[in-house]
């Protein structure tokens, strides 16, 4: 039965003959598991915080290389209650990008911190050591360092030693960043703390929502445990102020299990897309990204065009989907009001105008691929 209500939700939403991202293919082909996954958690009776959240978290820290994982609710909680184990206050800044939906500048602000926007390259769209050394001499406590469409940030290395040298903490957001790595090294493991997002799109995705900390630091990922659940050091005992009710559950940990061993496999079929529509689109009023490999695992697939909007729609009058990661920079968003009236970033105001998402999901037929391919090279602006 719920296979079927997954199926139809699926199928009803399907408006266009090529999606961005069509999760059917990915539920069918794993029905077996992922029925048996949720009979195994039924069955058990332990529906929360139970051994397949453990497994889960082990599986995965392993997976990174990392010492702990700790499973949330989301993955916006996971960026929020890892900033909370760097003990921020209201007084302090947090560095972050503001091309990335504002989900980490939602964060900042739930706890009542000061977001210190950073530009970004205008190729890679992630941020810059140079940028994040301004922050740092600006005063900022921690730095919040976004890898973004599932391109590694390939400064990573040296943005966490800028921060340990200053004293400053970094996290990871590496909510579109499953797998990608810099020199062996997968991201989430170069930092004080990484968060990650297991929303059912994202390269490790769940059938709902999920989200996780990894750390290798052990006081971080303890004050992190105790955040996800009231601040209990044990059962009704509340020894932590800031906390809340986040946790992963039994039967989306099960299902994360299964996806996490197929990742590797699911990253190179993106990079596959990637690569072609890289390749293969020739359309002079579209740049495409340049060819990559480990650093990158296609989460999203962007392009840029100064008629980003008339491209739209175009694909979607040949009913390709289309989108923009995102239309909006943070510091500009309505609720701000004035308050970064005065602030420009170049690239990231830039980019917000040019770029579209292209569909590219892991189980994407070639002829789909092929099709958008000879649709934006047969567009003329």
């Amino acid at each position: 039965m719920l296979f079927r209500i997954l199926l139809y939700f699926f199928e009803t939403v399907k408006t266009m003959s090529i999606l961005l991202n069509n999760l059917t293919s990915k539920i069918s082909e794993n029905k077996t598991a992922i029925f048996d996954s949720i009979k195994k958690v039924l069955s058990s009776g332990w529906v929360i915080l139970g051994p397949e959240v453990k497994k889960f978290e082990e599986a995965f820290a392993c997976y990174l290389g990392a010492k702990y994982c700790i499973g949330v609710a989301n993955g916006t909680d996971a960026i929020e209650l890892a900033l909370k184990s760097f003990d921020i206050s209201k007084s302090d800044m947090v560095a972050t990008v503001a091309n990335a939906g504002a989900y980490t500048t939602n964060a900042i602000l739930a706890i009542g911190a000061k977001p210190f926007f950073l530009d970004v390259d205008s190729e890679t769209f992630n941020t810059t050591s140079d940028e994040v050394y301004r922050a740092i001499k600006y005063g900022v406590k921690a730095v919040v360092a976004t890898h973004l469409y599932g391109l590694a940030i390939q400064e990573i290395d040296e943005i966490a030693k800028l921060c340990t040298k200053y004293g400053v903490y970094l996290l990871e957001d590496c909510a579109q960043s499953h797998g990608a790595s810099v020199n062996q090294k997968y991201t989430g493991t170069f930092g004080d703390a990484s968060a990650f997002s297991f929303y059912p799109t994202k390269n490790l995705g769940a059938l709902g929502d999920g989200g996780a900390v990894v750390s290798n630091n052990a006081e971080i990922s303890t004050k992190v445990r105790g955040l996800r659940q009231y601040g209990w050091s044990t059962k009704y005992k509340i020894e932590m102020s800031g906390a809340r009710n986040s946790r992963l559950d039994e039967i989306q940990a099960a299902i994360l299990q299964i996806f996490l061993s197929d990742l590797e496999l699911m990253n190179e079929k993106r990079r596959h897309i990637a690569n072609r529509y890289s390749k293969e689109i020739k359309n002079i009023s579209v740049v495409t990204p340049g060819i990559l490999a480990e650093n990158y695992v296609a989460h999203l697939y962007v392009i840029k065009s100064k008629q980003r909007n008339l491209l739209k729609e175009y694909l979607k009058s040949k009913e390709i989907a289309s989108d923009i990661h995102y239309p909006i920079p943070d510091h500009r968003q309505p609720f701000f009001e004035n308050q970064y009236e005065a602030l420009t970033l170049k690239n990231t105001e830039e980019l917000s105008n040019l770029i579209l998402t292209l569909p590219c999901y892991p189980e994407m037929p070639e002829k789909d691929i092929e099709n958008v391919i000879s649709t934006v090279n047969e567009w003329k602006p």
